[in-house]
């Protein structure tokens, strides 16, 4: 056998037994909350880490998720995104974020669970020289950049479409029941703000409470607040998010409660629920420039590019520091824009909306 013949023989031996130790170590190697998009990247060099928080709110898997990475495939096609859902659990993140940080991401894109516990999460990546992207909520400590919506104006629009639905009754003794989300949740704080502001004087929260973005949560501290008030007495009622507001819809019809009740993140169900004429509004936050511009940040981070065409604003965190950031404009959605809005970015389709136990109500909708 010649010099040349011998070097290929034991190179092509030990590609092939590097491939097959690495298809040993992938069939061993899969959790329920983590999946990985690609394995193309060597050491983590290109790399990009997405963790979001929880999966019983639709959003974040059906569109979050497959958008973000689509939009990193599309900038950047042989950068891998590690994906990561922490199920809701502040602790089972912080695992996930220092798992991506030991297998060396480079950049992390992280929705907090709870913004004040992934601080010290956030800090750690920092210290290794990991760029910190907050998508959706602002996470405390050294964050790189911020995209989100301004919630404020979340809270804001909630509290016009709630006064406007309730229309007459909307006088300032007229009992308005709040379900907050989670206080863990910046953006909770940030749409009760919004919304207190437009409601101020011209109704009474009579009863205010965290759902904790929690459908079964929200439902127990609705019907506790029907209980205490009286059925019959509730004018309206505010739900942090379409999500809760599907279970105090429940609750509302078990009490007997006959009043408007609105959320926000435009689910499918809710915009079903706005058909029907169970919910009043929603506020739709439009997924795909979300994620979109969180991927073009990341990118641009991982590339040690400027941030400043796309973080445009600032935000300060309630750690102190004060982050470039992306600030969306939400919309408020009622039975009149459907169309309009979700029905012509595309996220739902008129037959998804309308199905047959909704049908009638789409065509007195002018959706059929």
């Amino acid at each position: 056998m010649n010099s040349t013949l011998r070097r290929t023989v034991v190179v092509t031996t030990a590609v092939s037994i590097a491939l097959g130790l690495a298809a040993c170590g992938k069939a061993g190697s899969s959790t329920a909350s983590s999946s990985s998009s690609s394995s193309s990247a060597a050491g983590g060099s290109q790399t990009i880490g997405l963790l979001l928080p929880e999966n019983t709110t639709t959003r974040y898997e059906q569109f979050d998720k497959p958008l973000f990475e689509a939009k990193v495939k599309a900038l950047a096609p042989n950068v891998t995104v590690q994906y990561a859902n922490a199920g809701g659990s502040a602790q089972t993140q912080a695992q996930q974020v220092q798992t991506m940080i030991n297998q060396g991401v480079k950049v992390l894109v992280i929705d907090a669970q709870d913004s004040a516990q992934i601080k010290a999460s956030v800090q750690a990546a920092h210290d290794k020289g990991i760029k910190v992207v907050a998508y959706d909520r602002l996470a405390q400590g050294p964050v790189d950049a911020y995209v989100s919506f301004d919630n404020e104006k979340v809270g804001e629009l909630q509290g016009q479409g709630l006064l406007t639905a309730m229309g007459s009754a909307a006088t300032a003794s007229a009992k308005v029941v709040e379900i907050d989300g989670d206080s863990a949740d910046p953006n909770a704080a940030d749409f009760k703000k919004g919304f207190q502001t437009a409601v101020q004087g011209k109704v009474n929260i009579a009863y205010d409470a965290s759902g904790l973005w929690k459908p079964d949560v929200a439902a127990q501290k609705a019907t506790a607040a029907f209980n205490q008030l009286g059925a019959k007495n509730v004018a309206g009622v505010y739900s942090a998010n379409d999500g809760m507001a599907a279970g105090i819809v429940t609750s509302m019809k078990n009490a007997g409660v006959n009043a408007p009740i609105g959320g926000q993140d435009a689910q499918l169900d809710a915009v079903q629920r706005i058909v029907a004429g169970t919910q009043a509004y929603t506020v739709y936050k439009a997924y795909k420039p979300e994620a979109e511009a969180a991927a073009t940040l990341a990118v641009d981070l991982l590339n040690g590019q400027s941030i400043s065409s796309v973080a445009t604003a600032t935000k300060t965190s309630l750690s102190g520091n004060t982050v470039p950031s992306d600030l969306l404009t939400p919309v408020l959605l009622t039975k009149a824009n459907i169309k309009d809005t979700v029905v012509a970015d595309g996220l739902y389709t008129v037959s998804q909306i309308c199905t047959s136990d909704f049908a009638t109500a789409c065509k007195a909708a002018g959706l059929q």
